[in-house]
């Protein structure tokens, strides 16, 4: 395959991964909208977030399977053409109970479309070209959820919020074109056994993770319950573990996580996706309900992480072939931990310049912390190891992702019980919330002492 075929790929791959990665975010600053239209309260409407990304998690196992069996286009393409479908069913939703129900939809289609789609590009890279090529489908993992509230609330603004979600329509109609022509419909000549031992104990797992989180982050008689779930979600978690590595025919192998790059992507790389997923849940949030900014102008103030994701993606690459990945994830990750915790230094009084510079600041170590992860992950990763790895990696990134909101919302409630609010976020909540969710990304920083010095080495020589 010519280096042009693997480029248009990666560019593909990108845009449906931006259509996938926007509509994770993109309802944050239409909350309060449609909070009124389904006459509940907006932190409630949490729900809407995390189980598309629930059922994401839940199903990427089943990619690879359903890859090798029908062939990479056909997978890629069914499952943009359902995604497509389901935005449309998203938009016509009149309850909270159909919202989630069409959300749902979206996320089973997406997790087809994430895994698939990054192993196309992954098998028509060179490692040499590793850090470019991911570079194009880590971009909307970054921007999407950034872009997501401002466009979120232009449709608001500007329309009704339906219109979040009937905007996928068109281009899921063109990136469907252009999967057909582009992607080969790669299969594999062994038809294995569908290992539905290993589906359910891994669904399970993504499942009740999630759930677990959800219900912590709701009503007060619902801890316990929360509680019991993620205990419940451990000990499939163990079982998934002690299966797929007995299994003749394992779901998908857990090979990749022997290779210490892709151990600390997979473990500690997801920590820190969960701090930072967390962000654009919680400050278009603190901005309209706490310091009682219009939807319009907190979703603006957003662009500013955007903009700092762009500026550094300039200078990504001659960063880290200078420091190295250790280096990289050490100091810029302690530089993102002061940002996430400078959030709680914002008042309603702070001027909007210093908001904008400090999440510009933001952005940009974000951005190299993302790349820095996507890029030692795989660098280390064979060929033959590609598909399973791919498929573990999605299912890490969109369970980070779900559990980034979850955890958001969990820890707003927290500081209002704390401080004993009913019904009311308050500026001090947030702050709260800010400061926990540091603390987190200091302990997920912290492992990456554990990387050799010439960690990934492969991917930035030359």
């Amino acid at each position: 395959m010519s280096m042009t075929r693997s480029t248009q790929i990666a560019f593909l791959v990108a845009a449906t991964f931006f259509m996938e990665n926007l509509d994770a975010t993109v309802i944050v600053t239409a909350l309060p909208e449609m909070a009124r239209s389904f006459a509940i309260r907006p932190v409630d409407l949490s729900i809407g977030m995390s189980s598309y990304l629930l059922a994401m998690a839940a199903f990427i196992p089943l990619s690879g399977w359903v890859a090798d069996r029908l062939g990479a286009r056909t997978t890629f393409a069914a499952a943009i053409a359902a995604f497509t479908l389901a935005s449309l069913l998203c938009g016509l939703s009149y309850s909270l109970e159909t919202f989630v129900v069409a959300r749902v939809m979206q996320g089973i289609s997406g997790a087809l479309m994430v895994p698939v789609g990054r192993l196309a590009v992954l098998r028509a890279t060179e490692k040499k070209d590793l850090v470019r090529t991911i570079g194009y489908i880590t971009v909307p993992g970054l921007v999407a959820p950034v872009l997501g509230p401002p466009v979120g609330a232009l449709m608001v603004t500007h329309a009704t919020w339906p219109w979040i979600f009937y905007l996928n329509i068109p281009f899921g109609i063109i990136a469907f074109i252009f999967a057909c022509y582009l992607i080969d419909n790669h299969r594999s000549e062994r038809r294995m056994p569908f290992d539905w031992t290993g589906f359910i104990l891994l669904s399970g797992t993504c499942v009740a993770l999630l759930a677990g989180f959800e219900m912590l982050g709701h009503a007060a008689g619902q801890s316990w319950s929360g509680a019991w779930t993620i205990v419940a979600a451990m000990l499939l978690a163990v079982l998934s573990v002690w299966h797929l590595r007995k299994a003749p025919f394992p779901l998908l192998k857990l090979d990749a996580l022997g290779v210490q790059t892709f151990r600390l992507t997979f473990f500690s790389g997801s920590l820190y996706r969960v701090c930072i997923s967390s962000l654009p849940f919680l400050l278009p949030l603190m901005f309209q309900l706490a310091f009682g900014l219009s939807a319009l102008t907190a979703g603006s103030l957003m662009i500013a992480v955007f903009a700092g994701n762009l500026a550094m993606k300039a200078v990504t690459t001659a960063v880290l072939k200078r420091w190295g990945f250790r280096q990289v994830l050490l100091l810029n990750g302690w530089l993102g931990v002061l940002c996430i915790g400078g959030c709680a230094l914002l008042e309603p009084s702070t001027s909007h310049e210093l908001v904008v510079a400090w999440l510009f600041i933001g952005g940009l170590s974000r951005s190299l912390q993302f790349t820095a992860y996507n890029n030692v992950g795989f660098s280390e990763i064979s060929t033959t190891g590609m598909r399973d790895a791919s498929t573990l990696f999605s299912m890490a990134f969109q369970l980070s992702m779900g559990l980034g909101i979850a955890v958001g919302a969990l820890i707003l409630r927290f500081a209002m019980l704390l401080h004993e609010n009913v019904g009311v976020e308050t500026a001090a909540d947030f702050q709260f919330a800010f400061l926990l969710v540091a603390l987190l990304a200091a302990v997920a920083t912290g492992a990456s002492w554990t990387l050799r010095r010439d960690a990934g080495a492969s991917v930035i020589q030359g």
